[in-house]
C-alpha cells in the first residue's frame, strides 16, 4: 500500500524565504512579515508532491517577492463552528511504535456546530509541526512556520451548540505522516452542517505531533512501515486508535464537556490514502461506525469472506483508480502507483456488500482530497493537478457531506445515485464482477 508517496511532476524551480535550522530546534516565533499582503493568491512556482505536500529545489535561490497567508475557503453551512483540542490517553494499551511507553497517548481535534463567537480563530498547526513536516519532505521553498500561518474558520473553545444526542458524529483520520490539520477544511464544512466532526493525530506515524506540554513527537513508524508488516501494523494501530476515541468521546465519562450533543447510534469516519484504508480495518474492529469513506487510500485490512454490510465510498483519483486501469500499465513504477492500488479496491468491493459507491475525480492527484491541495496553489507550488485546489475541496465536500447525509441522517441524496452536472469531474464506476 502506497500512500501518494509518487513524484507528481518535474522540480523545476523553488523559492527558499528561510532557513532551516536543526529539526530539534522547532519552535521560532510566527510571524506574518515574510509573507507580505494576506490573502489567498500568490506566484507560481513549480515543485513535486511527496505524500500530499510539495518538496522543492535549489533551496539556495532567494524569494522573488511576496508571498500571501494561506487560508481555508469558509465553511458551506448555516452553522457557526468551534473548535477545541483534546489529549487523550490509552492506559489500556502500549503505544505500538514507541519502544517501553505502557500507554498511547493522542492529540484529538473536535470540530462542532457553535453558538456565534469572535474569539480567536484556531491556529492550523504549530510552528514547530509546520516546520518539521515541511522539512521532513524537503520542501524548503517555503518558511518553516508557513502552515502554522494558515488562516482557518473554527473558534477557539467556542461554546457548543445543539442538544442531547443532536449531532452525528464522523471520525477523521490522515494520511501516513500527515497532521489531523490536512483534512481541517472538510471537518469546518461538516461542523457547519451539524455534525461533530474528530480529527485524530495517529501519534509516531505523523513527521510531527505536538503536545500541550511541549513536546514534540515524530514518526518513529516511518521506518517499521517500509517493511511489509507495517502496513498491517498501521491498520490495526489506527482501528485501536480509533475505538479508543469513540469511547472517550460517547462513554459514561467523556473527555469533552459536549459529548452529550453525539449520538452514539450515528457515528462513521473517513479517512485520506493510510486513513481512508484504516476506514474498513476500524468499521470491521467496531460495529458502532455505521458508515465509511476511503479517499484515494489503497486498502491493506482483509475483509472476511462474509463481507462487510455497512455503507462505503470509495473516492480516489482516476489516474490510479478507474477500475481495470491497472491491466494497462507497462513500467513497475507505474504499476506499484496504479495497479497496486486499484486492485485494493477491486478486491475489497465485491466484499462490499450493503450499500456502496465507487467514484473517481478527473484531474485529481492525491492531495486533492485534502487541504493541501488548496494550500499549496495559494503559495505558488505546482502539483501538478487538473484541478485547482479550491474545486477538488468542493467536490470532497459536497460528496463526502452528501455520504454521510444519507447513511448517518437518513435523508437520500440524489449526488450519490447518478453523475452531476455540477459535478462533471466525478465518474460512477460499477466494477464488473470477476469470474
Amino acid at each position: 500500500m502506497r500512500d501518494g508517496l509518487e513524484t507528481l511532476i518535474r522540480v523545476q524551480s523553488a523559492k527558499r524565504l528561510a532557513a532551516t535550522g536543526h529539526v530539534g530546534m522547532v519552535q521560532r516565533p510566527m510571524s506574518t512579515s515574510a509573507w507580505g499582503t494576506s490573502g489567498c493568491g500568490g506566484a507560481r512556482h513549480t515543485g513535486v508532491m511527496m505524500d500530499g505536500m510539495g518538496a522543492s529545489a535549489n533551496a539556495g535561490e532567494t524569494p522573488a517577492g511576496p508571498e500571501p497567508t494561506p487560508c481555508l475557503p469558509a465553511p458551506t453551512g448555516p452553522c457557526p463552528v468551534g473548535t477545541t483540542s483534546l489529549h487523550l490517553t490509552d492506559t489500556a494499551r502500549p503505544d505500538p511504535w514507541a519502544a517501553g511507553a505502557a500507554s498511547r497517548e493522542l492529540m484529538v481535534s473536535l470540530w462542532y456546530p457553535a453558538v456565534p463567537s469572535d474569539g480567536p480563530r484556531a491556529q492550523y498547526m504549530t510552528p514547530a509541526e509546520s516546520e518539521l513536516q515541511l522539512t521532513s519532505r524537503g520542501l524548503t521553498g517555503l518558511r518553516p512556520d508557513a502552515l502554522s500561518m494558515t488562516q482557518t474558520n473554527a473558534a477557539v473553545d467556542a461554546t457548543p451548540e445543539g442538544t442531547q444526542h443532536s449531532h452525528p458524529l464522523v471520525v477523521l483520520s490522515p494520511g501516513f505522516t500527515n497532521s489531523r490539520s490536512a483534512l481541517t477544511a472538510l471537518a469546518e464544512d461538516l461542523a457547519s452542517h451539524g455534525y461533530v466532526v474528530a480529527g485524530i493525530d495517529h501519534t509516531y506515524e505523523s513527521y510531527a505531533t505536538a503536545f500541550p506540554d511541549g513536546r514534540v513527537v515524530t514518526c518513529l513508524a516511518c521506518q517499521a512501515r517500509r517493511r511489509d508488516s507495517g502496513k498491517e501494523k498501521v491498520m490495526a494501530g489506527r482501528a485501536a486508535d480509533v475505538s479508543f476515541v469513540l469511547g472517550e468521546l460517547t462513554g459514561a465519562h467523556p473527555a469533552w464537556p459536549g459529548a452529550g450533543l453525539i449520538d452514539p447510534a450515528r457515528m462513521g469516519m473517513a479517512g485520506h490514502s493510510a486513513g481512508g484504508a484504516a476506514a474498513i480495518a476500524a468499521m470491521l474492529a467496531d460495529s458502532r461506525l455505521r458508515a465509511g469513506i476511503d479517499m484515494d487510500g489503497a486498502t491493506a485490512a482483509p475483509i472476511p469472506d462474509h463481507g462487510l454490510s455497512r455503507p462505503f465510498l470509495f473516492l480516489g483519483k482516476q489516474s490510479n483508480y478507474t477500475p481495470g486501469s491497472g491491466s494497462a500499465v507497462t513500467t513497475l513504477r507505474d504499476w506499484k502507483l496504479r495497479s497496486g492500488a486499484v486492485t485494493t479496491w477491486q478486491r475489497d468491493w465485491e466484499l462490499l456488500t450493503g450499500w456502496k459507491r465507487w467514484l473517481v475525480v478527473a484531474g485529481a492527484v492525491h492531495a486533492s482530497f485534502t487541504d493541501l491541495a488548496l494550500l499549496a496553489d495559494q503559495s505558488g507550488i505546482d502539483i501538478g493537478a487538473g484541478l485547482s485546489g479550491a474545486r477538488s475541496l468542493d467536490i470532497t465536500r459536497a460528496y463526502v457531506r452528501a455520504f454521510f447525509d444519507q447513511h448517518l441522517r437518513s435523508r437520500p441524496q440524489a449526488l450519490l445515485d447518478r453523475p452531476s452536472p455540477g459535478y462533471p469531474e466525478v465518474t460512477f464506476c460499477f466494477p464488473a464482477a470477476e469470474a
